[in-house]
């Protein structure tokens, strides 16, 4: 199987790419049918892809059933208006197997999340990412942070690997990421795909979009896809004045609040689905959940973005 199709479809955004959380019940069990209805509304809303079981849908706290149901559900919800790409990882074996299992579940790709615990050479990197592409027939979307980071040299081998299709970046080395798409585009010229995956990307979009990043994830979309939704296309169509307005009133402030407590890259985010009225659940150990002054605080945080639109209408 070809890449091609998810490159084809992720190349021009229509919107932001969602990244939802996974949803539990009192008992801490899956919600399913929560979740269908998380992933049905932000495709509603106008996502442009769904990431599933990635980080913000706790990747790390699923277990393989856990993991292929929420897939499947997500695919379910989709219903092929949009890709659905789930998160693998681990050691090799262990993505090999998510990934079949996302593969049994319809996924359209796999973003796969770095290595667990250990900080291997390049070698080791590169071996792990073509034995995984080649283990199955999903594109591959390497997700770069924390103790995988490429050198521009493995970015390029990575391009000419036949199923990678494309690098996320965590870590945010805008010089890196610079030499890296230089260095792909001169020595492997062709379609592959970059992502801004940093928390609250949009806060550093409009620098990575000048080093020829184009595509970022939206946690904000969770919860507020109204506002993402207008800062996307604010960004897409040149209206700096928006793009200032919405960064200065609101995503700067809630970056702020996001960096107040560990782990609030998802368990905020998880607490703005609840305060937009789905109940999602808490998140799983070892995250817990925010402050409750800091839940207000975003609260009072969404009003103020909504007033922020109503001022650009």
């Amino acid at each position: 199987m070809t890449p091609a199709p998810l490159a084809a479809r992720l190349r021009v955004p229509s919107g932001p790419l969602f990244f939802p959380v996974t949803a539990y019940g009192p008992d801490g069990s899956v919600a399913l049918d929560t979740y269908r209805t998380h992933v049905r509304q932000g495709v509603e809303a106008g996502a442009a892809a769904v990431f599933a079981c990635c980080g913000t849908g706790e990747f790390h706290a699923l277990t393989p059933e856990e993991y292929q149901a929420c897939v499947r559900a997500a695919v379910e919800a989709a219903g092929g208006r949009v890709p659905v790409v789930a998160g693998a990882g681990y050691g090799t074996a262990l993505a090999v197997r998510y990934a079949r299992l996302a593969e049994a579940a319809g996924a359209d790709g796999l973003l796969v999340m770095p290595p667990y615990l250990v900080v291997a050479p390049q070698e080791g990197l590169l071996r792990h990412y073509r034995d995984l592409a080649a283990a199955t027939p999903l594109p591959v979307i390497v997700y770069q942070r924390d103790n995988a980071v490429l050198t521009p040299r493995t970015a390029v081998e990575l391009a000419r690997t036949d199923g990678v299709v494309g690098l996320k970046d965590g870590l945010g080395d805008l010089d890196l990421m610079q030499r890296i798409v230089s260095a792909v585009r001169t020595e492997a010229p062709g379609d592959f795909l970059y992502f801004n995956g940093l928390p609250t990307a949009e806060q550093t979009q409009l620098a990575y979009r000048a080093v020829g990043v184009p595509l970022y994830s939206s946690a904000v979309f969770c919860f507020v896809p109204e506002l993402a939704l207008a800062f996307h296309q604010a960004l897409e169509h040149g209206d700096d004045a928006t793009v200032r307005r919405l960064l200065d009133g609101f995503y700067r402030p809630f970056a702020e609040l996001r960096s107040r407590g560990r782990g609030y890259a998802v368990s905020l985010v998880k607490a703005g689905v609840r305060l937009r009225g789905l109940d999602v659940g808490e998140v799983r150990p070892p995250l817990h959940e925010p402050d409750e002054d800091h839940v207000k605080q975003l609260a009072r945080l969404i009003e103020r973005g909504h007033a922020l639109l109503e001022e650009g209408r």
